[in-house]
């Protein structure tokens, strides 16, 4: 009995993928749940299980688009129930130890050309005349190989982009079509929060489980700021603004095939452990391919961190249709003055890019003024202030 392998529905604004990679081989017996293809969205990979157990026959090719709910796959599920109850008798371990233990291929070597085969055929026909034009064809060899390097110095290489980078490379073109963004600045003094995180790394990995990073006091700051200034965490639907009264904080993660925000749901009644265990949680799934694409949409508000790749500024752009994304950049020490002492300061540049169709300038700009007064005061953060 053959059973089919379909797409599965990974979301409900998803209608079509890429299959990227087969993790099995056609014929290969495979069990119920175990991993069979890479599917690629305009959102994240996916690892699809199979959906039964059997044997495997692929019918799509890698690199293929295809629907959610095409068959991309059979499986012989009596092949594979067959194939489970031979499995003990066969044992074919048993032969594998029997024969000399270097010769892991040796079974297929062995049985196409015995040792006594391979013995005769050499003293007969090759006395000393096999060696000679053996030694000829390497120089021919080589001469090819000279021309190749002139080839290598001027190289190109043409790759289709994923599925992933094509749809964040329309949606930021949309973006800049569509909205008019402007971007405003500040430095923040990082002193107090990272005396926070020295002081009690220990106790809050010892007691959580989890390192305590500065991704949960932006997170923090950004909530109450957001509180205050509505329009921050508003996007435009015609022309209809529409204000958002919860907080659903997109952290952008860097991937191998591009970029990804996953969605921190409810970030204002959440602790700092408990923003740093979901933020963990989000990046191990993304590098696994395990994220749900629901995971992947419906944010009100996007901060991104460039600064762990060292960036000292940037102006990055909303995650459309966000009104306002926070660039976080590299600490820096650098001399500031306080309290008419000049001074040097762990110092870090953030950025507010906005939409100034709806967010007006004076808005944006008392927005990361207080963002930056509740990471130079952590204090009222974590009262909540």
């Amino acid at each position: 009995m053959k059973q089919d392998v379909k797409v599965p529905s990974v979301g409900e604004s998803i209608t079509s993928g890429v299959i990227v990679t087969w993790l099995k081989h056609a014929g290969d017996r495979v069990a119920e749940g175990e991993n069979l293809f890479e599917l690629e969205t305009d959102k994240a990979v996916l690892e699809i299980p199979s959906p039964a157990a059997g044997m495997l026959e692929i019918l799509v090719d890698e690199g293929t688009e295809v629907e959610i709910g095409q068959t991309v796959a059979m499986l012989d599920t009596e092949a594979g129930a067959r194939a489970g109850a031979e499995t003990p008798p066969e044992n074919p371990p048993v032969q594998a130890e029997s024969a000399p233990a270097p010769e892991t291929p040796g079974p297929e070597t062995n049985q196409e050309t015995p040792p006594t085969a391979v013995a005769e055929p050499q003293p007969a026909p090759v006395p000393a005349p096999a060696p000679a034009p053996a030694v000829a064809p390497p120089p021919t060899p080589a001469a090819p190989a000279a021309p190749a390097k002139p080839s290598g110095e001027r190289h190109t290489e043409r790759v289709r982009m994923s599925a992933i980078r094509r749809k964040t490379a329309e949606r930021l073109v949309m973006a800049k079509q569509t909205a008019a963004y402007l971007t405003t600045f500040n430095d923040i003094d990082m002193e107090k929060v990272m005396g926070i995180r020295r002081q009690y790394k220990a106790d809050f990995e010892k007691e959580h489980g989890i390192k305590i990073g500065y991704m949960s006091f932006f997170v923090k700051a950004c909530c109450q700021a957001l509180k205050e200034f509505p329009g921050v965490n508003a996007m435009v639907d015609g022309e209809d603004i529409i204000y958002n009264h919860f907080y659903d904080i997109g952290v952008a993660i860097s991937i191998d095939r591009g970029l990804v925000v996953p969605i921190v749901r409810h970030a204002d009644k959440l602790h700092f452990a408990e923003i740093e265990g979901a933020i963990a949680d989000l990046a191990r799934r993304a590098q696994n391919k395990q994220l749900a694409p629901d995971e992947l949409g419906g944010g009100t508000f996007t901060i991104t961190n460039g600064g762990i790749f060292g960036s000292l500024m940037s102006t990055p752009i909303p995650a459309y249709p966000q009104s306002a994304i926070l660039g976080m950049h590299a600490i820096r020490k650098r001399p500031v003055v306080v309290d008419d002492q000049i001074v040097i300061r762990p110092m870090m540049y953030v950025a507010l890019s906005y939409d100034h169709r709806v967010i007006d300038g004076r808005e944006a700009v008392s927005f990361l003024v207080r963002v930056k007064e509740y990471i130079e005061a952590p204090d009222k953060l974590l009262l909540e202030l």
